[in-house]
């Protein structure tokens, strides 16, 4: 495919005017590693969740949605689930404040929080600090697929897509490295409004070019249902027999099993709390617990711009590039549709605007990947083993150097990874289920002590890694259990056979944070020695609002999703749906906010 020259220049406009901000503000944010991780916590909730939803508005994720939409239809509305997605209602509703009352610079430093400074306490940052890189190198691995392959369909030249790949994100990493947080977070402001701007312009076009009709007779029957039976009951035989195929390899034919597998894991993600990624920096970056909570309930307004490009891009694609998909027959790839449909769809000089748009997607997932892994690199093993007293431009430096370091090394897997699905699925079914039982047991249980939660992360890490290698045809989101399991049994295990944790900091622990859960022995002390305090009883309440909000979250999808192919009475009712859950959430928890503790 080619590409026009006004296109080219549109692009490498945008590519030194993000370079340009870089090094404009590196002054301001390499003051000190506060200022370079968490931009001082000066930024405002609402810029904080915009550059947080941009972060999740990435090219690879999109590539990854339009498969999962094409194939699934209506009902891929719930696949984004699998991440989870609905995480953000557990912030946004308790979490983030909980997090944010620690006033630390990662995640790894916030164990510091709940475990102390005993022997447990720093392995338990060592096994925090482990994931976090290997969650990262994951991201990086995955960015690194869904550039270089989108790429490769544009630009004029012959260049391999891993060739791209390494372009894009060599150009990223400078500014990156550059301006820290602030960096990341007013890129991603530019990014945002680029990709807003995008996806309204993809929808429109689809709105306008396709038909219901033609679109109708593109799909099989049950493909604009949002429900389902015990069965996915979704024939493609007829129309595009690889899409059958599709649904083979992902083994989610029965679908009521795969929905009841995403609830039961995205539960129990979503309650062990972030992982140590970008997300924590944003919350641990706001001002207050308050603004930490709105900044992360405004990413789920924010995202609604993005599946105006995904059904657009979909629709376009069934109607008009059907045959293209059956020529390939069983060695079609799905993950090419996206930028298939921006080359022909669009005219000279938007398609460049939409190219810098989907760059500023890649561009700022991998920024805030970057920053945030550089942050346990330097803060919590560079700083706290090597050098603790060094003046704060050596801590820069280092930031620096990380920085390159993680990104080097991500490349490197993203040279291993064999597609933008499998490192998808295995970053949030494999990975995830052996940071899951040790996070949730240290929010709910007094008892879980530092040797518990080192215990549970290591083994669950070294499960999920080991896995893929030994049962290969075992999927991630089957995994998940197993690696809960033993990462679970391991942390309580070692938890009940080594002494609790010392008082004072369970007792500091729980007068800050003050989780709901099983912390009234705790409680019974801090009581008898100090002024009493109450014990945490929006346990209900938060489980409603978190409840409640799902089913805004999921309506704020479905309302784009049903304009776009055409179910005018769902769209409305999507549209009421979402009216309503938003004026309970003001009602029992926006306006609770102040008054709960």
């Amino acid at each position: 495919m080619s590409i026009h020259l006004l296109d080219i220049s549109i692009v490498i406009l945008y590519l030194i005017t993000v370079v340009i901000i870089g090094i404009y503000i590196s002054n301001h944010a390499s003051k000190n590693l506060d200022t370079y991780f968490l931009a001082g916590r000066s930024v405002p909730w609402y810029i904080l969740g915009i550059s947080n939803s941009s972060s999740m508005f990435d090219i690879t994720g999109t590539m990854w949605l339009v498969l999962m939409f094409l194939v699934y239809g209506v009902k891929g509305a719930w696949i984004p689930w699998i991440w989870p997605t609905f995480n953000q209602i557990f912030l946004m509703i308790y979490l983030s404040i909980w997090i944010r009352r620690s006033n630390v610079l990662t995640g790894s430093e916030w164990i510091t929080t709940r475990f102390g400074n005993g022997k447990g306490a720093e392995l338990s940052r060592i096994s925090v600090l482990f994931f976090a890189m290997v969650s990262v190198i994951g991201f990086l691995a995955y960015a690194f697929q869904g550039i270089g392959k989108f790429a490769s369909v544009f630009f004029p030249y012959n260049i391999a897509p891993e060739a791209y790949a390494l372009i894009f994100m060599g150009i990223t990493t400078i500014y990156v490295v550059l301006g820290g947080m602030y960096s990341v977070v007013f890129t991603d402001l530019i990014q945002f409004v680029l990709l807003t701007i995008v996806s309204i312009v993809i929808g429109f076009i689809a709105f306008n070019r396709v038909s219901a009709k033609s679109l109708y007779e593109s799909v099989p029957e049950g493909w604009l249902d949002l429900s389902f039976g015990w069965k996915l009951d979704l024939d493609w035989s007829e129309l595009i027999p690889a899409a059958n195929s599709q649904i083979n390899s992902d083994g989610w034919n029965m679908f009521t099993i795969f929905f009841m597998m995403i609830i039961f894991k995205g539960m129990l993600i979503s309650i062990a709390g972030p992982t140590p990624g970008y997300d924590m920096q944003r919350i641990l970056a706001s001002k207050t617990p308050k603004e930490a909570a709105l900044m992360s309930g405004i990413v789920s307004i924010c995202q609604i711009p993005r599946w105006f490009m995904i059904v657009g891009v979909t629709t376009l694609a069934l109607v008009f590039f059907s045959n293209d998909l059956i020529e390939m027959g069983d060695k079609v790839d799905f993950e090419l549709v996206l930028p298939w449909v921006i080359n022909e769809f669009l005219p000279v000089g938007l398609v460049g605007f939409v190219l810098a748009g989907m760059l500023a997607a890649f561009m700022s997932t991998f920024d805030s990947t970057v920053n945030a892994g550089a942050a346990y690199l330097v803060n919590d093993l560079y700083k706290r083993y090597f050098n603790p007293n060094a003046n704060s431009k050596i801590y820069v430096k280092a930031s620096y150097i990380s920085s390159f370091l993680i990104v080097g090394v991500g490349i490197i897997f993203g040279f291993m990874s064999e597609s933008v699905n499998s490192v998808t699925q295995w970053i949030v079914s494999g990975l995830f289920g052996g940071y899951t039982a040790p996070n949730i047991l240290k929010w709910y249980w007094w008892r879980f002590n530092g040797f518990g939660y080192f215990s549970g992360m290591v083994s669950g890490v070294i499960v999920a890694l080991i896995i893929p290698i030994i049962l290969p045809e075992l999927s991630p989101l089957n995994a998940f259990p197993i690696i809960l399991l033993i990462s679970g049994l391991s942390g309580v295990i070692i938890s009940l056979f080594t002494k609790p944790d010392n008082e004072k900091t369970l007792m500091e622990f729980y007068k800050n944070i003050r989780p709901w859960g099983f912390w009234n022995p705790i409680l019974k002390k801090i009581n008898s020695s100090e002024k009493v305090i109450n014990r945490n009883t929006n346990f209900v309440k938060d489980m409603l609002n978190v409840f409640v909000g799902m089913i805004w979250q999921i309506s704020l999808v479905l309302i784009p999703v049903y304009l776009l192919v055409y179910q005018y009475s769902a769209f409305l009712f999507s549209l009421i749906v979402a009216i309503i859950t938003t004026l309970f959430l003001k009602k029992n928890w926006y306006e609770k906010l102040d008054s709960d503790f």
